[in-house]
């Protein structure tokens, strides 16, 4: 464990701070949501027409840390969005502890077997809601996938890019549910952002993040901030 280095939790995510400027950045974009001043009337304004193609990536924060991921969405109809994406990112025991040793300058965790990753791939829809009540400059959705999950392990005790040549792969199902939105009305560039819980059940076992602990289900919350391009 002391040959640990930096990489393995290079920053420290503050989860709190993170969920109040997104909620802060959601917020401001309804300042917007009725336009049309009290007591006047008019007729509805059609809806925007969006490109139905857009492709990007996901910069993904949760309590296991950074993640990334691409996806690619292809609208249906008005409310309707089919999509595909993919992600990698770390998972951890709820049991883990880390603890700074101040001899080697890293973060270390007790009883630590593993490094967990999961790359998880799925399918699924968006649905749009409130198009008739706000305005296109916020678009929120509910959204829902499901998919296989790659799992990833790599032992502890070695460096972190060295463990790679150790790695052992295995198979989990699951999906996710969540919210977002997307933001503006640019029609070449797409910005949203997608609070996710993902589920995954472990096929054939479990996997060992720390000594003795098999894990048969991995699951943990994401904020998700959308980048992309529409076309």
């Amino acid at each position: 464990m002391l040959n640990e280095i930096n990489l393995t939790k290079p920053y420290r995510i503050d989860m709190k701070r993170i969920i109040t400027f997104s909620l802060v950045v959601i917020v401001i974009s309804f300042t917007n949501i009725f336009p049309q001043g009290i007591g006047e009337l008019a007729p509805p304004k059609p809806l925007e027409k969006f490109p139905p193609n857009a492709w990007g990536m996901d910069l993904m924060f949760g309590d296991a840390g950074f993640g990334l991921g691409t996806f690619f969405r292809k609208q249906l109809d008005e409310k309707l969005t089919a999509f595909a994406d993919l992600s990698f990112s770390e998972t951890k025991d709820e049991r883990e502890v880390e603890y700074y040793d101040y001899y080697t300058n890293t973060f270390i965790t007790l009883s630590k077997l593993n490094r967990v990753f999961q790359m998880p791939i799925n399918v699924g829809v968006q649905y749009r809601l409130f198009e008739n009540v706000l305005t296109d400059n916020l678009r929120p959705y509910l959204v829902g996938g499901v998919g296989p999950t790659i799992l990833i392990t790599t032992p502890y005790e070695l460096e972190f890019f060295n463990s790679f040549g150790k790695a052992k792969a295995k198979l989990a199902a699951g999906g996710y549910l969540g919210f977002g939105a997307n933001f503006g009305l640019d029609k070449s560039s797409l910005v949203g952002i997608t609070f996710k819980y993902y589920y995954a059940k472990v096929l054939n076992g479990g996997v060992e993040s720390l000594r003795d602990r098999k894990k048969t289900e991995i699951q943990g919350f994401f904020i998700t901030l959308n980048l992309g391009l529409m076309y």
